[in-house]
């Protein structure tokens, strides 16, 4: 862990819609339908989640962040829908100049710098992907918390090679994954999840493709899941992808997920089974970085 970044961990006291709770469970692309708003939440981990990603985006700005010319509609468009829903939420108090969070932070709305705005107003990591010839392409993201990717390594790759190694893409993937982004709607939010094994606690673990990392099996010290919604912009057509993640000490898992979570690591949905998993390259789990 890095801990001049996070210097202890920041955990949720329980998985939340982990991949066996959902309709489809963790399979490629494996989504179901979300509530309208349901796309953004706050969770028991909102002070130390947000408190990091300030220090993220005041010091490492470049690691976290990414815009193309062509995305900034979207990227505005994206930040009003977000200040829309936090303006009926409990804790929030959205003004023409600034948002309150609910834990007392006052966040200046800079319209210029839309996603560096909204990523210190929600727990949630930010894609936006836009079709082009060669399909949908990474145009722009705030990406505070990467399991095990760059941001500079995916920016302008189509859903590919965005995904490029995960072992799982394969190009039939890629077909239904591409077919399920053209069907998205306005305002009919998809959802999925992912569920991965990690020794390491840190939220904010950025790795490059090239780099090896041996992934623990189902007896580490931590789980960490994301929560992923897909959402249509109506206005510039663009897709947003977001990314809800939670750590969780394996030890606090109900016996019932520690069940359900054992039988997900030995179908190979969230890691290899087995005591030790072999040494592989980094975005290999179903999931990374995106759905």
């Amino acid at each position: 862990m890095d801990t001049a970044l996070q210097p202890a961990p920041i955990l949720r006291s329980m998985l939340v819609d982990p991949p066996w709770a959902l309709p489809r469970g963790a399979a490629l692309p494996g989504t179901a339908p979300a509530g309208a708003d349901d796309w953004l939440r706050a969770d028991d981990a909102f002070a130390g989640q947000m408190a990091l990603r300030d220090r993220l985006i005041a010091e490492r700005a470049g690691d976290v962040h990414a815009l193309d010319a062509r995305a900034v509609p979207a990227a505005r468009e994206i930040l009003e829908m977000a200040l829309a829903v936090l303006a009926a939420r409990p804790g929030y108090l959205v003004t023409p100049g600034r948002v309150a969070r609910p834990d007392g932070v006052e966040v200046p709305l800079d319209r210029d710098a839309p996603l560096l705005t909204l990523g210190r107003l929600v727990q949630e990591d930010i894609c936006l992907l836009q079709e082009t010839g060669a399909g949908h392409v990474l145009t722009g993201a705030i990406l505070c918390f990467p399991a095990s990717w760059v941001l500079a390594e995916k920016m302008h790759r189509p859903l590919v090679g965005i995904h490029a190694p995960v072992s799982v893409y394969d190009d039939d993937v890629a077909r239904r994954v591409q077919r399920l982004f053209d069907a998205i709607r306005p305002g009919r939010p998809l959802v999925r999840a992912n569920c991965l094994m990690y020794d390491d606690a840190s939220l904010f673990q950025p790795r490059s493709e090239g780099a090896r990392r041996d992934r623990p099996d189902a007896t580490a010290g931590f789980v960490r899941s994301e929560r992923q919604c897909l959402l249509r912009l109506p206005d510039t057509g663009a897709v947003a992808f977001t990314i809800h993640t939670t750590v969780v000490r394996r030890a606090a898992l109900s016996p019932g997920d520690r069940a359900a979570l054992s039988d997900h690591v030995a179908r190979g949905d969230g890691a290899p089974s087995g005591r030790t998993a072999p040494a592989s390259r980094s975005g290999e789990e179903p999931g990374q970085p995106g759905p």
